[in-house]
C-alpha cells in the first residue's frame, strides 16, 4: 500500500493566499478501515483529482466540515468544468449523506447544469447526475419528481452499459424504491429481481450490492405480510454485511433495522427491540443528532413501546422522531404524518381525546398531500380518527 495519512486540522495560512496548512499522520499497512475505505473508492470517476478523491475520504470518515473546506477550496481554485460539476457533486452526495436533501438538492442541480452545458445528452455522468437528484427527491417524499429523473438515468444507462453492468442493476434498484413507496409493491419487486438477476451474476456472493437487493426485495415481503420470506432475504443481506463491512456501516443499521421491523409485525417484540436498538447504536454513533434515520430508529422504537403498551416510552421515542422531523423534513413530508399519527395514537391510549384528534387531523391533512390516495397510511389515519369520533 502507498504512503497514507489520516487528517488532522486544515486551515487557511492567510486571507492574502490560497494555501491551506493540513495536519497529517502516518498510518500503517495494518489500518483495517484504511484499507475498506480504499477498496470502495476505487474506480471513482475520472474528473476527480487526488485532491477531491482526499475530499471523499474525509467524508467517508464522517469528516464532514473538514471535507467541506477542502471542497469549497477547490471550487476557488479550478476553472475546469468537469473538475467543478465532480465537487459539486460530491457536496451534494455529503449533505445527501448527512440528510441535508434541500442543500443537497442545490449542489446535485449545480453539478447538472454544468454538465448539460459541456456534456451530450446521452453521457453517463449525466445518468449519475439524474440518479443523485432522484435519490433527494425520493428522501424529501416527492416521489413522483424522483421516478421521473430514475428514469432519465435508466433511459441513458440502458443505451450506454451492458446489460449485466451493475450501475444498472443500481437504477432498477432505485426506481423500485420509488415504487415501493408509492405503494405499488408487484411494481417495485418487478424492479428489485431485475437488479438481483444482474447483481447475482456480476457480483461475488458476498458483495455489499447484492445485499441491498435481498434487502429490498425483503421488504416487498414485508409490505405483502409474507414476514417469513422477508426475513428470508433480510437473513441473506444481513450475512452479507456482517461479513463486508465495517461494524459500524449505515447498510447494516439497515439490516438492523428492517429485521427489527418483522420481529415487530410478528409481534416478538423483544426480538424487535434487541435489533432496533442494534441499529439506533450505529446511527448515534455514525450520523449527525438531527438526521432522518435517527428519527426513523426513534419512531420504530416508539412503536415498539407502544405495541408493549408502555406509553410514557413510546411517547419518550415518538417525540424525539417528531422533533427531528420538524426540523428538517419539508412541511408536507409523509413521515411527518406517520409521526403525528403515531403520536395521536399514544394520546388516545392515554384518553386525551382531544389532543389525539388535534394531531391525527395533522397528520390527515399532511398524508393527503403528499401521498397518493389509496394509500395505506390515508386509511389508518382515518380509521383512527373515525374509531376516536365515536368515543
Amino acid at each position: 500500500m502507498h504512503t497514507v495519512f489520516r487528517i488532522g486540522e486544515i486551515r487557511k495560512l492567510n486571507n492574502e493566499t490560497s494555501l491551506y496548512q493540513v495536519d497529517l499522520k502516518l498510518t500503517s499497512d495494518e489500518d483495517q478501515q484504511l484499507r475498506q475505505l480504499t477498496e470502495s473508492i476505487l474506480g471513482e470517476d475520472s474528473h476527480q483529482t487526488c485532491w477531491s478523491r482526499l475530499g471523499i475520504l474525509l467524508f467517508k470518515t464522517g469528516q464532514y466540515s473538514k471535507a467541506e473546506k477542502l471542497y469549497t477550496a477547490l471550487l476557488e481554485q479550478t476553472a475546469n468544468d468537469g473538475s467543478r460539476a465532480a465537487i459539486y457533486s460530491n457536496l451534494g452526495l455529503m449533505k445527501d449523506h448527512q440528510g441535508l436533501y434541500q442543500e443537497a438538492a442545490a449542489f446535485y442541480e449545480q453539478s447538472l447544469e454544468i454538465m448539460r452545458k459541456t456534456l451530450p445528452a446521452d453521457h453517463p455522468d449525466l445518468a449519475t447526475s439524474y440518479d443523485n437528484i432522484g435519490g433527494v427527491y425520493c428522501n424529501m417524499g416527492d416521489y413522483s419528481k424522483a421516478l421521473e429523473f430514475y428514469e432519465k438515468a435508466l433511459k441513458i444507462f440502458e443505451k450506454a452499459l451492458s446489460p449485466n453492468h451493475s450501475l444498472l442493476a443500481t437504477s432498477y434498484n432505485n426506481i423500485g424504491i420509488v415504487y415501493k413507496n408509492m405503494v405499488d409493491y408487484s411494481k417495485a419487486l418487478e424492479f428489485y429481481e431485475k437488479a438481483l438477476k444482474i447483481d447475482g451474476k456480476a457480483l461475488p456472493p458476498n458483495h455489499p450490492s447484492l445485499a441491498t437487493s435481498y434487502n429490498n426485495i425483503g421488504m416487498m415481503y414485508q409490505n405483502m405480510d409474507n414476514y417469513s420470506k422477508a426475513l428470508d432475504f433480510y437473513e441473506k443481506a444481513l450475512k452479507i454485511r456482517e461479513k463486508a463491512l465495517p461494524p459500524t456501516h449505515p447498510d447494516l443499521a439497515t439490516s438492523y433495522n428492517n429485521m427489527g421491523g418483522v420481529y415487530d409485525n410478528m409481534g416478538n417484540y423483544s426480538k424487535s427491540l434487541e435489533f432496533y436498538e442494534k441499529a439506533i447504536k450505529i446511527r448515534e454513533e455514525t450520523l449527525s443528532p438531527n438526521h432522518p434515520d435517527l428519527a426513523t430508529s426513534y419512531s420504530n422504537i416508539g412503536s415498539v413501546y407502544y405495541n408493549m403498551v408502555n406509553d410514557s416510552k413510546a411517547f419518550e421515542f415518538y417525540e424525539k422522531a417528531l422533533k427531528i422531523r420538524e426540523e428538517v423534513l419539508p412541511p408536507n413530508h409523509p413521515d411527518l404524518a406517520n409521526s403525528y399519527n403515531n403520536i395521536g395514537m399514544v394520546y388516545d391510549s392515554m384518553d386525551n381525546y382531544s389532543k389525539a384528534l388535534s394531531f391525527l387531523e395533522k397528520a390527515l391533512t399532511i398524508a393527503q398531500k403528499s401521498l397518493p390516495p389509496t394509500h395505506p397510511l390515508i386509511k389508518t389515519i382515518i380509521d383512527n380518527i373515525n374509531s376516536l369520533k365515536k368515543m
